[in-house]
């Protein structure tokens, strides 16, 4: 019996066209001998199933299932290609371990906790993981400019603390930039991380649950076109991004092995990519992605493709270790 898998796709964030880009590539690379894939689209207003001729089924909530033609049809196991809210937040994760239906990504706690930066990385702090020198704020606080930048430096990264694709990031350079990055941010989220620069070079490392065992994947190097690895450089080719990263076996070795622990420590599963920069010699984490981009052109795919695992046998291997 063919397994029916839902691909989730969309979500509520600045990040949803990121995301039906990366669910259709899932549903063009699974193989159809094996799985019957469906896609649905989660957005606020309304959670539909939509068929080659993009006619619309409404998802029932209640056991997420979708009724066509009469027949009810309900799934063995959800692939999540949500980025951001509510995929990576650890919503949608709570509703299915709820319903009880098998998913690709890693658990509720685990979405939160990486989703929202200031806990991570205090989190991981203890673990001797390294991070940039940090202010946090939230809306309505008054803003001490002066205490702000006596902690952090100039130049420093505002960034909203909840959100993806670095949407509501501002590189400031001046005190009287502050407030207009800040604004940015808000508007992203009512919780913001203010972040000293680090001046280094910026790699990018895919974690993931491999046939039963924790797999680094081959390091990526950002080189941004742009001031810092932006959404443009991220998504409209406005950077490099070379595989294997042009870093010495000690740097990469020492990056391998806090990326392994980030995993652990977390209790991660299914896809993670965490973004590190070396200052000093020593790589400082940035953050942790559980639900990374999925087209072929996105970074963990291409880091599977030069460990020789192809998009179908990354994309199977998810399903079939979450039905285990």
């Amino acid at each position: 019996m063919k397994k029916n898998i839902a691909i989730i796709m969309g979500g509520f964030s600045s990040e949803y066209e990121i995301s039906l880009k990366s669910g259709q590539v899932v549903y063009d690379t699974l193989d159809k001998s094996k799985y019957n894939a469906y896609r649905i689209h989660i957005f606020k207003e309304k959670w539909v199933f939509v068929n080659d001729l993009n006619e619309e089924f409404q998802i029932d909530k209640n056991d997420f299932s979708i009724l066509i033609n009469e027949t009810r049809i309900t799934f063995d196991c959800v692939f999540n290609a949500i980025h951001g809210s509510p995929g990576e937040d650890g919503f949608m994760q709570g509703y299915f371990e709820l319903l009880q239906i098998p998913h690709t990504s890693c658990g509720m706690y685990q979405a939160a906790l990486t989703f929202n930066k200031r806990d991570c990385l205090s989190a991981l702090k203890p673990y001797g993981i390294k991070t940039a020198e940090s202010f946090f704020v939230n809306l309505g606080d008054v803003i001490d400019e002066d205490a702000i930048i006596d902690k952090v430096g100039l130049p420093c990264f505002v960034k909203a603390n909840r959100a993806g694709s670095s949407f509501g990031i501002t590189k400031v350079y001046k005190k009287d930039e502050l407030q207009h990055a800040l604004d940015v941010a808000f508007k992203e989220d009512d919780e913001v991380i203010i972040e000293a620069f680090l001046d280094g070079t910026e790699v990018s490392v895919g974690v993931i649950n491999y046939k039963g065992e924790t797999k680094v994947l081959p390091i990526t190097e950002i080189v941004s076109d742009n001031d810092f690895f932006d959404y443009k450089a991220k998504y409209l080719g406005e950077s490099q991004e070379i595989t294997p990263a042009r870093i010495d076996n000690d740097k990469a070795e020492k990056v391998r092995v806090v990326a392994k622990k980030v995993y652990e420590v977390l209790k991660l599963e299914g896809f993670s990519r965490s973004e590190y920069i070396f200052k000093d010699g020593e790589p400082h984490l940035l953050e942790v992605n559980t639900v990374p981009g999925l087209t072929a052109a996105s970074i963990l795919p291409q880091q599977a493709a030069e460990a020789g695992i192809s998009l179908n046998e990354l994309f199977e291997n998810a399903i079939e270790s979450s039905l285990k």
